[in-house]
């Protein structure tokens, strides 16, 4: 699936909000696991089901074509939350009845026995049995929705992966263990019934006149965690793709037309990854289904992808130009699965993060395609490859790859590691191998191995293959061993020569490496200069711990620049005099800005684990005043929002917000506030930026203008357009009172659109007042909330302030059983442990968040408690070390502003 609930946030949110966990070094022992035996498989699934959408429960029965390899008297199965009516096994005209059901249900298995041995050769199992239409979002559940008239009622609907299909049906619930599926749904007459394949049967269902017996068309062979049904009402927009694929788009009744955007990029798509893969699609159909309680972003499903109504509806008056970039990457991602996933499958879970890393990357390539002016690449390096170097610079994280044992472990791998360095490493290999041996490579792949599974060795293989390079070693170099390399460089001038010095070691959010043995990667390396900073001038393969590259003919006027296009997984830190050549390039923009932005990231990244001066890179940071570029104000702004949050431990946390307004005030008068003739996609993203960070950091006339236009707003004036809601609605709301925020969940109450809701909900938390702020987290937890959006107020309190954040903490433990058991252990507890403590910054509250994770068990976040105790160490040491050299620098710089003779 694809997690998170939109890839561009308020910095100050992004700052706390990566939703992720990962592998520390002292994890508790893994369960014994053991996988299923291989003596009986399926080849074929013939699947009744028939939800009750008022007693939420269902009947079901399925007959498993199977291969008995040897004799066995017994058949064990995955099976959860699911009881057993009967089941038998008829081969060679004869039908034997099991006579036991022994359920495993720490394992989720079942295994049945019969009297007597089933012979090797094929035969049909057949099992009745019933379930019911849970509420935890996993499985085949219940989803509550409004109707047009007010009414609620209940839809039900698929979320399989990673392991949850044996909540439906028993199964061989295992990705390899491939068989195809013939479904057949029977449901009431007025609502749609969907599943992956095109419907080929419908008539009424013999026991009932209100019931109908619709059958689909045979799947390919397939994983069950592919598999999917929904039962509900809901209204579509259809359109054929230029190769002749049937695309619709449902959303709720009454809302087809806020399908049109996704319909528009899914019908791009699909040809694009035709044409890219060279493998056309292969089903007859795609349908993509707004689901409204829905735990992922989105879910690939094969010819039935599954989202969130914020991942897949635009509406065109109020939808925010976030939202619509946010909606094209999901529809690009989980289309590219149904290529590399559903088509070719992982074998094990071990392999999750090639599914996901490579999704994660090419919905990027996939967007550029649709969108050219979205500069969607700038943007990949700030919302995916400074988000993995920052997790993967704790001694928390862990290796792209792990070893998957017991399913329960596989929540814990749906991180930032597996998508977003996942998608990182691919793109550095892309860039390694260039684009048409790339390609190459993965037909190669996607031929070979179609409807069959593989591992991550098999996609080095076939790009070696293409590319004549040594694609697997370079590989795990990346994927198999944690963390990345700094890459340390001096320069020396060798008459009309430059030498370079590079050399790397492991990189420590800590401070410098100090263990026995540092690791070692293949680092593709490319240096540029300034006589063309857009092409790289010379590139190596750096495979040892120190080399010297001699550049020739380069003067010592003109600077060098180390991994131009910031494509490379490192970090680096330049000698002193190689920095102050490059940083006149920020002020005048002779530096692309993915650079501008990547050598920013790198030295607030070196400030934070004492390797230079926090003071120093606020110095940098004054360079980027005359900075045109979204993305760029986009990281610095979360880089800002890191720092304020540590910073308002102290006593002069004003000053730090006089030094944003100083810095972002000159761009907000560039602006002002309404979109002029000829803006585009990117303008619209960085007003909204740029006015909510000088709003919510107390910039007087922000704040008094944001008053204005909410007042007009809410009066029915003049309605605030979908980009400037979310700056207006946090800046009110952090200077606001009672008044505010009951006029703001009026607002939500009244809201038409799950995005106009999140919007809301994202910025609750900025209310400042105690009381307030009390209201705001009871309110998370109420009914006006949908369960999977709960996590996202807790969140906003948390990041919002200091008192916002202790008074979050103190919620989640009051409410953890109501939590822990909303999301039964899924990455949504993860993502609300991160948002909430990670920004405390005393040894004691690390102690105090050990202990509590110690007494109230959540196995899905181990990780995420260890990294979050580790990243609150982290800020005590930081805070410490350099609070005292940012204050000085903060009052010296003001002493100039007010007296510009010194």
């Amino acid at each position: 699936p694809t997690y998170g609930e939109t890839t561009i946030l308020s910095p100050a949110d992004r700052a706390h909000n990566s939703p992720f966990s990962a592998q520390p070094a002292n994890m508790p022992e893994r369960r014994p696991f053991a996988r299923l035996p291989t003596d009986v498989s399926p080849v074929n699934y013939a699947l009744w089901l028939k939800p009750d959408l008022v007693d939420f429960t269902f009947e079901g029965k399925v007959e498993a074509r199977v291969q008995v390899t040897r004799a066995t008297n017994q058949i064990v199965m995955n099976c959860a939350d699911i009881d057993i009516i009967s089941a038998s096994f008829a081969s060679g005209g004869k039908e034997i009845n099991a006579t036991g059901f022994n359920y495993q249900n720490e394992d989720e298995k079942v295994t049945l026995s019969f009297p007597s041995a089933l012979q090797a050769g094929s035969g049909i199992l057949k099992i009745d049995f019933v379930g019911e239409l849970n509420d935890k979002m996993k499985g085949f559940y219940r989803s509550k929705y409004i109707t047009p008239t007010g009414e609620v009622r209940f839809a039900a609907v698929t979320q399989f992966e990673a392991t949850d299909a044996r909540r439906a049906f028993p199964c061989w619930d295992e990705p390899a263990i491939k068989a195809t599926f013939d479904i057949t749904l029977i449901v009431p007459k007025d609502r749609v019934a969907l599943s992956n394949m095109n419907v080929i049967d419908r008539k009424p269902y013999p026991d009932d006149d209100n019931l109908l017996e619709i059958k689909f068309a045979t799947t390919p062979i397939m994983s069950t965690y592919l598999v999917a049904f929904v039962v509900g009402e809901y209204d579509f927009v259809e359109s054929q793709s230029s190769d002749g694929v049937t695309v619709r788009v449902y959303t709720p009744v009454g809302k087809a037309e806020q399908g049109k955007f996704a319909l528009e990029v899914a019908t791009k798509t699909l040809p694009f990854y035709k044409d890219y893969f060279n493998v056309p699609y292969p089903l007859p159909k795609i349908d993509l289904i707004a689901i409204a309680d829905f735990a992922a972003g989105a879910m690939e499903n094969w010819g039935l992808v599954t989202y969130r109504e914020t991942a897949l509806l635009i509406d065109p008056k109020n939808s925010c130009s976030s939202s619509r970039q946010w909606v094209a990457l999901v529809v690009g991602h989980e289309l590219a699965h149904q290529w590399f996933g559903n088509l070719v499958t992982m074998e094990w879970w071990t392999h999750l993060w090639l599914n996901e890393g490579f999704a994660s990357w090419i919905e990027y390539l996939c967007v550029d395609h649709c969108f050219p002016d979205y500069d969607i690449w700038t943007q990949f390096v700030s919302a995916d490859y400074t988000r993995a170097l920052e997790l993967d610079a704790l001694d928390n994280s862990h290796p792209i790859e792990v070893n998957v044992g017991h399913p329960s472990e596989v929540d814990e791998i749906f991180d930032a590691i597996s998508y977003s360095k996942g998608a990182s490493v691919i793109r550095m290999l892309h860039n390694y191998i260039g684009d048409e041996d790339f390609r190459k490579g993965m037909n190669i792949y996607l031929t070979k191995f179609q409807h069959k599974n593989a591992s991550t060795e098999d996609l080095w293989d076939c790009l070696e293959e293409a590319s004549g390079k040594p694609v697997a070693a370079v590989m795990s170099s990346w994927t198999k061993q944690m963390g990345f390399p700094i890459i340390v460089v001096d320069q020396e001038q060798h008459g009309e020569d430059s030498v370079l010095k590079i050399s790397q070691k492991k990189f420590c959010a800590s401070g410098p490496f100090n263990g026995e043995t540092c690791p070692n990667w293949m680092v593709p390396i490319s240096i540029c200069t300034s006589e063309d900073p857009s092409r790289p001038k010379l590139t190596m393969l750096l495979d040892s711990p120190e080399t010297t590259v001699t550049i020739s003919n380069l003067g010592p006027s003109q600077w060098v620049k180390i991994n131009p296009g910031t494509v490379g997984f490192y970090r680096i830190q330049y000698s002193s005099t190689m920095l102050d050549s490059l940083l006149p390039g920020i002020r005048d923009l002779t530096l692309p800005p993915v650079d501008r932005l990547g050598l920013q990231n790198d030295l607030f990244s070196l400030s934070r684990a004492g390797m230079i001066s926090t003071a120093e890179v606020l110095k940098v940071m004054e360079a980027f005043v005359n900075e045109p570029n979204y993305t760029v104000w986009s990281d610095l702004s979360c880089n800002l929002g890191v720092l304020s949050s540590l910073l308002s431990y102290t006593d002069f946390h004003e000053e730090v917000q006089e030094f944003i307004c100083d810095l972002f005030t000159p761009i907000g008068q560039k602006l002002g506030w309404d979109s002029k003739q000829g803006e585009g996609h990117l303008d619209a993203l960085l007003r909204g930026l740029v006015l909510g960070k000088l709003g919510k950091a107390g910039h007087k006339p922000t704040v008094e203008e944001s008053h204005r236009r909410f007042k007009d707003h809410v009066d029915g004036k003049v309605v605030l357009s979908a980009d400037l809601r979310s700056p207006v609605y946090l800046t009110v709301l952090k200077h606001g009172d009672s008044a505010t925020l009951d006029t703001m969940l009026k607002l939500h109450k009244q809201a038409d659109m799950q995005e106009e809701k999140n919007r809301i909900e994202r910025v609750l938390g900025a209310i400042s007042d105690a009381e307030l702020t009390q209201k705001v987290l009871a309110f998370a937890l109420s009914e006006e909330v949908r369960p999977q959006d709960t996590v996202t107020v807790i969140g906003g309190v948390a990041s919002s302030s200091k008192q916002g954040r202790k008074a979050a903490w103190k919620f989640v433990k009051d409410n953890w059983d109501e939590l822990h058991n909303r999301y039964q252990g899924g990455f949504l507890i993860s993502r609300l442990i991160k948002l909430t403590v990670d920004g405390f910054v005393d040894e004691k509250m690390a102690a105090e968040v050990k202990s509590f994770f110690e007494s109230h068990h959540a196995p899905a976040a181990e990780r995420t408690v260890q990294q979050c105790c580790e990243n609150i160490l982290l800020n005590a040491a930081w805070l410490k070390r350099d609070a005292d050299d940012i204050h000085q620098y903060l009052l010296k710089r003001k002493g100039s502003a007010c007296n510009p003779a010194v």
